[in-house]
């Protein structure tokens, strides 16, 4: 099977490896100078990863933190250029720390070029690192 390119697959797939904590196949997805973006970031988290390595590195202790089960309620809406989606997406799972639950609604903007993620805004809710046992990214908070 080839790998998937068009924006929508591409994404479809990033969740699938999130599922399965293949977090090196999902940084694999990533062009080496992709950008991802945070812009409700809270003081002390990152608000901007350049590059394929940062990115790896945010993301390498993801599944230690916060083990995804689902992502139900996935919406892709296609814009006017042809290599962005905006996504809406629910992730559910617990958190690892506390065995709590979690349940996030996250709303991105993806561009793919030449089957790679070169830029992913993320417009997560910054509220839900406030409670115990989300300090999944490392923040000096």
């Amino acid at each position: 099977m080839s790998a998937p390119t068009s924006p929508a697959d591409l994404y479809r797939h990033s969740l699938r490896l999130l599922l399965d904590k293949n977090i090196p196949a999902w940084v694999g997805l990533w062009a080496e100078d992709g950008v991802m973006e945070f812009p409700f970031a809270p003081h002390g988290w990152p608000e901007r990863l350049a590059g394929k390595e940062a990115i790896a590195a945010y993301m390498r202790a993801y599944p230690d933190h916060i083990d995804l089960h689902d992502f139900p309620d996935l919406r892709i809406h296609q814009t006017t250029d042809p290599e962005t989606i905006v996504v809406e997406v629910r992730g559910v799972g617990r958190l690892v720390e506390t065995d709590g639950p979690f349940d996030m609604t996250y709303i991105a903007v993806v561009t793919v070029q030449d089957g790679r993620i070169t830029s992913y805004r993320d417009y997560w809710n910054p509220l839900a690192v406030l409670e115990r046992g989300t300090d999944f990214t490392g923040s000096d908070r």
